[in-house]
């Protein structure tokens, strides 16, 4: 739409220049839309119905609706999605949903987080400079050699991220976990190995993140020794997945924690040894466990869970008492923190802005910038994460307080 422009540069709803970023941030959004489902669609390709028919459409637009963005408020019109594939376990019918712009999102990203997920999502330099150009008001000067720059910021921060003295903080509580988000990395099976905390103050931030193998105990063993270097000390708890080589390098490197095993990582691995029948059943049963008011009556429900399934499926139920102990360390902590501490959601969470469908193009660059884009992306996402329930009893913990079925009953000298 042209508008008059008066003598001074405006127009009738603004500032020339305004409306000029408006329209960039505009034209920046719906590209970036149109390639997030675009791709969805083409990786669904293959999902039909019995009459060959796609399961996986384009169904039109969403109605426009007003975003605020960095230039101020836009008006977007989401491409609509009709997905007729039915989730197995819900029984109900799969949803795309933009990790770019949520259907309830009214406030877009800031401009720093805007710039590594369109890397992520597979854009290359070439597709959004000129978008980034009007966005920024036109004489940003986006090209290609300045987005090479703005790159190598990114891995300057991240390497001095990973360089920092952390013998000023003190992390009573530790997740661990290794992701997957589908950027190219160093190795075939490479992951990001990531370290978050709760500190004594009850500042819940990231600690740590690398490339690594999952499964790999001397990966987390150099992760693990080079935050010791740095000055950290021993959690009083860490929580991750049984499936890593996390665990031995953790014994050897901070031996005084506690090992507490995601308990929505161990629910998939029992689900994965049981037929689709029983899954249900048995994600309840997992559920009476890690959902029960004490240690006492968990150790119960795993007693149960064991009658129930033993017979027939005798490596479902070992994955439970096998690991009983580390499922149930969580109990010996503030029942305020119980639901932080028994499983790694606060990664998952962290990860699913992360994930990506698309795969990586040639905008995603080396691997050194994709994991310093993976690091941007979390350091930005780390001022909404959910702070931890009950802060106060975070110090007490620490000091070695004593908790019975997640209430207080003795202090330490030094907690007292």
């Amino acid at each position: 739409m042209l508008s008059v422009v008066t003598d001074d540069g405006s127009t009738q709803s603004g500032s020339l220049i305004d409306e000029i970023v408006r329209e960039g941030a505009r034209r920046m959004l719906a590209a970036a839309l149109e390639a997030e489902v675009n791709q969805y669609i083409a990786e669904l390709a293959a999902e039909t119905d019995e009459r060959g028919h796609r399961l996986v459409v384009r169904n039109g637009h969403h109605r426009s609706r007003t975003v605020v963005t960095a230039a101020g408020p836009v008006e977007v019109t989401a491409p609509r999605v009709n997905d007729r594939r039915i989730d197995d376990e819900t029984g109900e019918r799969k949803r795309f949903s933009s990790t770019i712009l949520a259907l309830w999102c009214r406030k877009s990203p800031k401009v720093s987080e805007v710039l590594p997920l369109l890397y992520l999502h597979g854009l290359s330099s070439g597709d959004f400079v000129p978008a980034l150009e009007q966005f920024l008001g036109g004489a940003a000067g986006l090209s290609p050699a300045t987005v090479t720059r703005l790159t190598k910021q990114w891995q300057d921060d991240h390497a001095t991220f990973q360089d920092r003295d952390l013998s000023d903080r003190d992390y009573v509580y530790v997740w661990a976990d290794g992701v997957h988000p589908k950027v190219r990395l160093g190795q075939a099976h490479s992951c990001v190995l990531v370290l978050l905390g709760v500190r004594l103050d009850d500042t819940k931030e990231l600690i740590a993140l690398a490339e690594g193998l999952r499964e790999s105990t001397e990966s987390w063993a150099d992760l693990l020794r080079d935050c010791r270097r740095r000055g950290m000390r021993d959690p009083e708890i860490l929580v991750g997945d049984g499936a890593m080589g996390l665990w031995k390098a953790l014994g050897e490197v901070f031996p005084a924690a506690r090992h507490q095993r995601c308990w929505v990582h161990k629910a998939r691995n029992v689900t994965n040894c049981l037929p689709k029948s029983a899954q249900p059943g048995a994600v309840k049963a997992m559920q009476e466990i890690y959902n029960a008011e004490d240690r006492a009556h968990a150790e119960k429900a795993i007693e149960a869970f064991a009658r129930t399934y033993g017979a027939r499926w005798p490596k479902a139920v070992s994955r439970i008492t096998g690991d009983a102990d580390e499922l149930l360390a969580f109990y010996d902590f503030p029942a305020e923190h119980w639901v932080h501490l028994r499983t790694t959601n606060p990664i998952e969470s962290t990860f699913s802005t992360v994930r990506l469908r698309t795969k990586v193009t040639r905008g995603a660059g080396s691997p050194a910038a994709a994991l310093a884009m993976v690091f941007k992306l979390v350091e930005s996402a780390q001022a909404r994460w959910r702070a931890i329930t009950g802060a106060h009893l975070v110090p007490l913990v620490r000091a070695g307080a004593r908790f019975e079925s997640g209430v207080l009953v003795e202090r330490s000298e030094v907690a007292a």
